[in-house]
């Protein structure tokens, strides 16, 4: 079965990003496509950047980035859920990302962001990052409003066109997932 992790991009005090990600995962659990995972920063307590070599290496000398390195490693695709802070992606999501690198790769990722313009900005950052990577993002993504799909900036409630943009959204990622799973299985000689 196709598994695919929600990734809370934000470990900040108060972050909206949990409650969003749990909005994903209550939708996508739903689905017989695939089997989706929450996956908390949090729970990796990463600190900044702290590998000698390289992630394209894939030499890691703490248990933070093996544990890390594990987790990203088990999914074939990824649903990143991020805010937008200052025009772009939360530096913890950043950080993590930066930690490994052949986990990633040949695997597929959509977004959900959120912000005063819905975390575009965010969304496009990631996506170049995504290029380099190795990953295929997905088209279509959803951009939550602070003004429109949150009650006093604080409550998420989605408006049903939100609804529907995941669906699309998920059927991209799982579709991608599914097709790259080939590009990195070793072929049989």
């Amino acid at each position: 079965m196709t598994k695919i992790g929600i990734i809370i991009g934000s470990t900040r005090p108060g972050r909206r990003a949990e409650t969003v990600a749990r909005w994903v995962y209550d939708i996508a659990s739903q689905r017989t496509d695939a089997e989706f995972e929450l996956v908390d920063l949090r729970d990796f307590n990463l600190p900044h950047l702290d590998e000698e070599n390289p992630a394209s290496r894939g030499e890691y000398a703490h248990e933070h980035t093996i544990a890390w390195s594990r987790a990203v490693d088990s999914y074939d695709g990824y649903v990143f859920v991020t805010p937008e802070y200052n025009h772009s992606t939360s530096g913890a999501l950043k950080n993590a990302i930066d930690f490994v690198y052949k986990e990633w790769t040949n695997k597929a990722a959509g977004f959900v962001s959120y912000g005063g313009a819905g975390g575009a900005r965010a969304v496009e950052h990631l996506r170049l990052v995504m290029g380099e990577l190795q990953v295929a993002d997905v088209r279509a993504q959803v951009a939550l409003s602070l003004f429109t799909d949150f009650e006093n900036f604080t409550t998420l409630a989605p408006s049903p066109y939100q609804v529907g943009q995941l669906s699309t959204m998920l059927d991209q990622v799982v579709a991608w997932s599914r097709a790259l799973h080939g590009v990195r299985e070793p072929v049989a000689a």
